[in-house]
């Protein structure tokens, strides 16, 4: 089995910012794609950050050039650098990874409450 556990949430000033982070472990062959996702309070979980297993990034247009995905595959780690901060980056944010094993199978962490306040 595989977990992942994420850690860095808080609460935090408008404009200011934070790190998350994202460690896998368990049975763990590879890990193909990693990422973020947020839920903010009364809302549906969107879709954040995303980076492949050859580096390459996506970003939702509400956090481009804010935002910075970023992977350490030695330590099974994600990232997300987060600055600029803004009361609408409120939210549970959740990473994911498509870990192989014998086969691929995505994984999710528990989540991390993010508090942006005015």
């Amino acid at each position: 089995q595989v977990q992942l556990v994420e850690s860095g949430g808080g609460l935090v000033q408008a404009g200011g910012s934070l790190r998350l982070s994202c460690a896998a472990s368990g049975r763990i062959g590879s890990i193909n794609g990693m990422g973020w996702y947020r839920q903010p309070p009364g809302k549906q979980r969107e879709l954040v950050a995303t980076v492949t297993s050859g580096g390459s990034t996506n970003y939702a247009g509400s956090v481009k050039g804010r935002f910075t995905i970023s992977r350490d595959n030695a330590k099974n780690t994600v990232y997300l650098e987060m600055a600029s901060l803004k009361p609408e980056d409120t939210a549970v944010y959740y990473c994911f990874m498509t870990v192989v094993s014998i086969y691929a199978k995505p994984y999710w962490g528990n989540g991390t409450l993010v508090t942006v306040s005015s």
